[in-house]
């Protein structure tokens, strides 16, 4: 049978509330600042997924797992790349029905950009996350 897990006390509460009140900031963040270059957050998403991929890896079912979306809303959200001139399609070496995907000059230059104010972002809440986090233990 499982183990239970340990009951939470008060301060298990206060720092559960803080560590989604972190995140939801940093969510709150990110969007806008995807919005102010013309994105949406889920464009940002997808563009950073590609990026962040292995060589070779970035495919539509790739970014559907990394995004947590259905192949079919992630063919979409791909094909609204492809129309902003984000992101082409090449048809793969091995297998002609798989298409990789690659980010344009323009998707680096925005999402350059995009990633230096995220990790600042993310460089200030640091402490704040570390203490959440380690509040939890």
């Amino acid at each position: 049978m499982p183990e239970r897990p340990a009951p939470l006390d008060d301060a298990d509460y206060v720092a559960l509330a803080s560590f989604r009140h972190a995140l939801r900031s940093f969510l709150a963040f990110s969007e806008a600042r995807a919005q102010e270059v013309g994105l949406t957050p889920q464009q940002h998403q997808a563009l950073l997924a590609i990026r962040a991929a292995d060589p070779g890896r970035a495919t539509v079912g790739y970014v559907a797992e990394r995004l947590i979306l259905k192949p079919h809303s992630a063919t979409g959200l791909i094909d609204r790349l492809e129309a902003l001139g984000l992101v082409t399609r090449e048809t793969g070496a091995g297998d002609r029905r798989r298409a990789l995907l690659r980010l344009t000059g323009k998707a680096y230059r925005l999402l350059e950009d995009l990633s230096a104010v995220h990790r600042d972002e993310i460089q200030r809440l640091r402490p704040v996350l570390v203490e959440i986090l380690g509040s939890l233990a």
